[in-house]
């Protein structure tokens, strides 16, 4: 008896959905498990991901592994003179690694004075990379007459994310492999041969995405962000530190004459009051003060 396409289909959406009747496996794509993430020494989870085979072919429990994303951020006080070498130097030394290993996402450096000038530094690399780089950090800063102003690291668990992910771009690649075997067939009409294409190009496009996530998400894993700012340290005898006397001095006259312009500001606005209360005190001590005093009795 002759099966249509639409019969087939909506088989396959359920065998999708339920992970196959009882008893029967399920051919599929396999993808490889996504690598575990390299963490420091005292945050190394133990076990796998995903589930694995045992010798005799059956699957065993999973181990739960933890995936982090690290993200570091860094403070440099240094010498204006210090803040460009450094910085270029802590370019270099990424670029000199590779981008498999460490890659420069951002960068600037603001020149304000000859005393003044500060940088910053956004990258992604391995956790061995940057660790490397946390460890030396102190000697170097100790080097350029620096110090470290600030240390932080935040820790962002994505497991939950990576193993949904990653069910979900199997339970797909499930259902892709599926309409192919319908496809192949090409039993039933023109109508239900087209509809069976739509959802093989909606699911391959699902598909696509979902890769696109898993590896967005690896990637955070595999290469922690660092973030370095550079600020200047100032020189308690620069030009910048006496330059506010400086400016007292130069800014001498402007500051006189504005005193000046101000307080005649003041007598031209006080001036008509001052008038004022001038003629209304000789009116009083002229004309009503003696008139008071010569109707008290004696």
């Amino acid at each position: 008896m002759k099966l249509k396409i639409p019969t087939f289909t909506a088989a396959a959406l359920l065998l999708a959905a339920c992970g196959g009747p009882s008893g029967e496996p399920i051919e599929r794509s396999r993808m490889s498990a996504p690598a575990a993430a390299p963490m420091m020494e005292q945050d190394m989870a133990v076990g796998e991901a995903f589930s694995k085979s045992g010798t005799d072919g059956a699957p065993v429990d999973d181990v739960a592994q933890q995936y982090i994303a690290y993200s570091h951020s860094l403070g440099l006080r240094l010498p204006v003179k210090q803040i460009e070498p450094v910085m270029q130097g802590h370019v270099a030394a990424c670029n000199a690694a590779g981008p498999s290993v460490c890659i420069v996402t951002n960068s600037w450096f603001n020149t304000y004075s000859e005393d003044e000038a500060s940088g910053s530094l956004q990258l992604r690399a391995t956790p061995d990379w940057i660790e490397t780089f946390l460890n030396g950090i102190d000697e170097e800063a100790k080097q350029a007459n620096g110090d470290v102003t600030n240390r932080q690291t935040t820790a962002e668990d994505l497991t939950v994310s990576i193993i949904d992910t990653d069910a979900r771009l199997n339970a797909q690649q499930t259902l892709q492999k599926r309409l192919e075997e319908l496809l192949a067939n090409r039993d039933g009409e023109l109508g239900d041969l087209l509809a069976t294409e739509r959802e093989l190009a909606r699911v391959n496009g699902e598909i696509d995405s979902l890769k696109s996530s898993l590896k967005a998400l690896m990637l955070r894993v595999n290469m922690s962000q660092l973030s370095v700012n550079y600020e200047t340290k100032r020189n308690p005898v620069s030009q910048s530190a006496l330059s506010p006397i400086g400016n007292a001095f130069g800014d001498f006259f402007y500051n006189l004459s504005s005193a000046l312009a101000a307080v005649i500001t003041a007598f031209a606005v006080g001036l008509p009051w001052l008038i004022l209360i001038g003629v209304f005190l000789w009116i009083w001590l002229k004309l009503v003060w003696p008139r008071i005093r010569r109707k008290k009795p004696q």
